[in-house]
């Protein structure tokens, strides 16, 4: 006998109890934590020969100035996607780095040289 590729109709809907979309909070904060990062992107901590860095995308929508690339020597203008990096081991700590973060298109960022 040939199979169907249509259920069958005894069967019910599975109850969607557990998924997570992109308007659901799995971590549970509270609206304003989920609204920057919402806005602001997520920070992430990144190992590289260069040491260690926060990296935050920026979304299209996030960017709203212009800033120049350092890898390219580009502007990045508003609405355009980006990255913004800095060290996560600055030697004169994480107000002078955070000071010190630097706008970069993304296909910069993974290309960039380790020396300096």
């Amino acid at each position: 006998m040939a199979r169907s590729n249509r259920p069958s109709r005894s069967s019910a809907p599975k109850p969607r109890s557990g998924r997570v979309n992109k308007w659901t909070r799995p971590d549970g904060g509270s609206d304003e934590q989920w609204l920057e990062k919402a806005r602001y992107g997520v920070q992430r901590l990144q190992d590289a020969p260069d040491g260690q860095w926060h990296v935050r995308r920026i979304s299209s929508v996030g960017a709203a100035k212009t800033y120049k690339c350092p890898g390219c020597g580009q502007f990045i203008k508003p609405g355009t996607e980006h990255l913004v990096a800095w060290r996560a081991d600055h030697w004169s700590g994480d107000d002078a780095s955070a000071a010190a973060r630097r706008h970069w298109h993304p296909k910069c960022w993974e290309s960039r040289s380790y020396r300096y």
